[in-house]
Formats: C-alpha cells, sequence, structure tokens
C-alpha cells in the first residue's frame, strides 16, 4: 500500500545551484535529498517540494512530500535519512500524512526571510547566511516604503527576466521590516512568489533605506510594471524559506521559524486581512 510522508527540510544553499534536480550533474538540493532517501527506502524516491529556492538561497523550513510503500518509522525517516546527508542539508521533522495532501498544491501561501547585516566591517561569521552591507540603513523608511506592496498587485517589476510563470499577479499578505540589533530582517508571506522577487524587493528597501531613493520610489516602481525600473536585484546570501502553511487537518509538524540564529521575531506588525 502506498503511503506518504511529509519531511520538514533545513538546508544551507550556498554549495547548491538551487533546490531543483539538474541535469549534468550539477549539484542540487533535491537531488542529494533524493539520493538519501532512496537508501532508507530501498526504492528510487522523488520528492515534491512547497516552493524551489535558487542558487545560494536557504531554507529553515523547506516542506517536501514523497510517496513509498514501505514502513518506515518516521525516526528513520529523520535520523536515518540525515545519516547520508551532506553536512549542511538536514531532516528536521517527518510525519505520515493524509494521501490528498500536496506539498506545493496545498500550500495556502509561503513566508520568507531576508536577513540583511548592517556594519561598518564585512562579517566572517555568517558570511554566506547574510546580506552584508557597510550603509546605515534607515529602518522607518524601509517599513513605510514596504506597505505599498500590501495586497494584490502586478509585480512585473519585481519579477526576473526569465521568471516562467503565468501572471505577474500575487498577493501579499504580510511583509514586516524589523531590526534587531545589527540585523535587519525583511518577512514576507503571499500566495506565492515570482522569480527573484524576495530579492528584488531587498533591492528596492535596502536602496531607499540607504537614503539614495525617497519612499515614494517603492510605489513607483510598482506602478511602472517594468523591471528595468527597479533597481538591482539584492544577493541570495540573506534569503531564507521560512513556512508554508497548510490546512489544520493535514497536522503537519510545527517547527520554530528561523534561521535560528536570529534571536525571536515578533509576528509581522501589519498584514493584508484574509
Amino acid at each position: 500500500m502506498t503511503k506518504k510522508v511529509v519531511l520538514i527540510i533545513e538546508y544551507d544553499g550556498s554549495a547548491y545551484k538551487g533546490w531543483q534536480a539538474q541535469k549534468y550533474d550539477v549539484p542540487s538540493v533535491q537531488e542529494n535529498l533524493e539520493k538519501a532517501l532512496s537508501v532508507i527506502a530501498n526504492h528510487k524516491v522523488s520528492v515534491v517540494c512547497a516552493g524551489r529556492t535558487d542558487s545560494g538561497v536557504h531554507a529553515s523550513a523547506q516542506v517536501v512530500h514523497f510517496e513509498t510503500e514501505v514502513e518506515r518509522s518516521e525516526r528513520s525517516w529523520t535520523l536515518g535519512v540525515n545519516t547520508h546527508l551532506p553536512s549542511d542539508i538536514s531532516v528536521v521533522a517527518a510525519r505520515y500524512v493524509d494521501e490528498a495532501f500536496h506539498a506545493r498544491f496545498s500550500a495556502l501561501s509561503r513566508r520568507y526571510r531576508y536577513v540583511i547585516y548592517q556594519s561598518a566591517l564585512r562579517p566572517a561569521l555568517l558570511g554566506k547566511g547574510l546580506t552584508w552591507t557597510y550603509k546605515t540603513l534607515d529602518v522607518e523608511a524601509m517599513k513605510e516604503a514596504a506597505r505599498c506592496f500590501l495586497g494584490t498587485h502586478d509585480f512585473s517589476s519585481f519579477r526576473a527576466v526569465g521568471c516562467q510563470a503565468h501572471t505577474p499577479i500575487r498577493t501579499i499578505l504580510n511583509f514586516s521590516v524589523q531590526q534587531l540589533g545589527q540585523y535587519i530582517v525583511l518577512d514576507v508571506r503571499a500566495n506565492a512568489f515570482l522569480h527573484h522577487m524576495i530579492r528584488n524587493f531587498a533591492g528596492v528597501l535596502m536602496t531607499i533605506g540607504a537614503g539614495e531613493q525617497p519612499v515614494s520610489w517603492a510605489k513607483q516602481v510598482l506602478a511602472a510594471k517594468d523591471r528595468t525600473k527597479g533597481g538591482i536585484t539584492a544577493p541570495p546570501t540573506g534569503l531564507y524559506f521560512v513556512d508554508a502553511e497548510y490546512p489544520e487537518h493535514f497536522n503537519l509538524p510545527q517547527r520554530p521559524l528561523g534561521p535560528h540564529f536570529l534571536p525571536y521575531v515578533e509576528e509581522p506588525d501589519y498584514a493584508l486581512s484574509r
């Protein structure tokens, strides 16, 4: 009898060309995970994730599912699989779920955090897990600018040129900007995201925070519906997939929001009512 298993995965994406398995032996998170699962399951395993991440992007709670006909304990799907994974990928939770569950199509929303480290001098620690800026950023200006992104809009100005999404229309449910010591955290939840969307948000907000553009520029970029008007794309190093929301009846494992090196981050201070 076929069973469906959901896993919560944490990974440092620095060494990988993104989540998705690719041709020509390009390193990916998916390929490493499927190989490890196949050892424990004793058959070839294919996984589906909640949201694919790009080269250099990380995850503290990526959600995946796979199907198997073998009976293994949840401990085997965590500790057992981890023994066959590289040290920068870890299964942090596992559970058998209803056959109707789908990691991608059952998701109600997805959530990312973009972590900026503000310091006059570059950091040596966590260098590939942060986006460093030597500039002093005005967090209040960034907060005000981020408000214009809430709601349903055409986000063409924030999608990569090669984005393959059928439509640029997306709904931003939450968008907060918080300062935690030298960290500035952009916390964004949406029904779905476009390619490079969060990194392009970060690029605009960091430009505004540095005083190089007024707060009103964010709304101008959004209204332009033109990627060439949107400024720089921020580096992938500070970006983390931190959560996917599903209907409660699936009873998925719950994890603290990451990345785990951050102190407690309050829930977004403003949101779109659902």
